[in-house]
């Protein structure tokens, strides 16, 4: 209930910031579009948001054959947390990362990358794999699905008011300025939008993270081998990059994928690595 709750909050908030945007681009006319476009894109987040974001990644599904690593590890602890076997996925990335998504448990999926499969062993694979896991059976996987979606387009079109204001789209003539439209207007919705999407998914994110360290460590029986498993996550994402990374599904991701980046530090949507680290680390089986 807490999380469907969650859920419905923080669909109205980006829902609003879509129409807001759409009212400063379009007056009242872009509202009642930008109002119907967020109904169209909750529909969409709710019931495809796993799709849109594995599809995002290039997630490829892969068979027992193909991961059987994973597989194995999925197999014994879903058995363990008595929720359904979610779908596997593969994302061809160098950088170590891995995350859940879906709508509820009956209908879940898990991602690790290629990067992650060539630097961990069983046992911290396994510790990665429970804390995904622990966010499934917790039902918070819909949540971060479902921001990294509106998220998404929120950025999208702020990024459209922002080029439309560069280039005249919305001048700065006298009907755009009775709304308190103009250029100027557009372009600082087009930076302050983003950074309210990203303060909504921060303000989700943080806390679940620590929760699914703790729950997943129960579930694996082995919190050190989590902490390892972070640890090693963590240096690998300061070195490699990740491409195909945005800023709107990072939250969803185990550890932060733009690590290596000290601007988008400043917005992280997860929780220090050393604070998760001494967390677990303390943990007492």
């Amino acid at each position: 209930m807490y999380n469907a709750l969650k859920t419905a909050v923080l669909l109205g908030a980006l829902t609003g910031l879509i129409v807001f945007l759409g009212n400063n681009f379009g007056g009242q006319q872009g509202m009642i579009i930008a109002f119907g476009f967020a109904v169209v894109m909750n529909f969409t987040s709710y019931w495809f948001s796993d799709k849109i974001v594995l599809a995002m990644y290039g997630a490829k599904e892969a068979g027992q054959s193909e991961a059987p690593e994973v597989h194995a590890a999925v197999d014994e602890l879903v058995a363990r947390a008595g929720i359904p076997k979610p779908r596997v996925y593969i994302i061809d990335s160098p950088q170590p990362n891995a995350f859940a998504t879906g709508r509820n448990p009956q209908h879940a999926a898990v991602a690790v990358t290629t990067g992650i499969l060539r630097i961990l062993n069983r046992d911290e694979l396994k510790g990665v794999l429970a804390h995904e896991l622990s966010h499934v059976r917790n039902r918070d996987i819909l949540i971060g699905s479902v921001a990294a979606t509106l998220a998404g387009v929120v950025m999208m079109i702020a990024n459209m008011a922002r080029w439309a204001a560069m280039f005249g789209g919305v001048g700065g003539g006298r009907d755009s300025e009775e709304r308190g439209g103009g250029a100027i207007g557009l372009i600082a919705m087009s930076i302050l939008a983003p950074l309210a999407a990203m303060l909504i998914q921060m303000a989700i994110s943080r806390a679940r993270e620590y929760q699914a360290d703790a729950a997943g460590a129960q579930l694996s029986a082995n919190p050190y081998a989590l902490a390892s498993a972070l640890e090693k996550l963590q240096t690998a994402s300061q070195r490699i990059p990740m491409p195909q990374a945005g800023t709107a599904t990072a939250h969803m991701f185990i550890v932060n994928p733009f690590s290596g980046r000290s601007l988008m530090n400043l917005f992280s949507t997860h929780p220090p690595t050393e604070e998760r680290v001494r967390r677990l680390r303390s943990m007492a089986f």
